[in-house]
């Protein structure tokens, strides 16, 4: 084999690698918080801790299901695990209007950002909601699961145990 092909397939190897770890870090994209103010992305986190970011939308009755579950366990989440939870919601323009009420309709402790847009949701795969992720201490995806059915909040909390036990939880996805 020629000097050329093995650093041709060195080259490719090595932009392989990279983007499979691109792929576990949380993208910077721009979102709106509630009031309009603009925060990207980068500035997520929860001082070391794991925290969830859960994509939903007005319209999607199992996401309002999955985050008015947690919402009822949520402080003591906080409590014992020290875990947020993000929400995102990628209601468009015609109906990002109602987020609000939603979110304070319901008491919803937790952070929420609009991505009208949709860039958030297309940088991290979204393509059916609900979809929760997990996010290690250093903003790494580390888990990620699509739909919600009763008992899903159970296995997501315990997952967050784990990780901040030091396990690894990525090879569960």
């Amino acid at each position: 084999m020629s000097k050329k092909c093995i650093l041709f397939i060195i080259i490719i190897f090595s932009v392989s690698v990279l983007s499979a770890q691109e792929k576990t870090k949380l993208p910077s994209v721009d979102l709106k918080t509630l009031e309009g103010t603009t925060i990207n992305t980068s500035e997520f986190g929860n001082d070391g801790k794991p925290y969830i970011i859960s994509f939903w939308a007005t319209w999607c009755k199992p996401c309002k299901k999955e985050l008015n579950t947690i919402a009822e366990v949520y402080e003591e989440w906080q409590e014992e695990t020290g875990v947020k939870l993000i929400a995102i919601s990628i209601d468009d323009s015609r109906t990002a209007g109602m987020v609000s009420s939603i979110v304070y309709g319901n008491d919803w402790k937790y952070e929420v950002y609009l991505d009208s847009n949709s860039d958030l949701k297309r940088a991290m795969s979204v393509n059916m909601i609900p979809h929760t992720f997990i996010i290690d201490g250093n903003n790494k995806i580390v888990w990620q699961h699509t739909s919600f059915s009763e008992g899903s909040e159970i296995e997501l909390i315990n997952l967050i145990k784990k990780l901040n036990a030091g396990e690894d939880i990525s090879s569960k996805h």
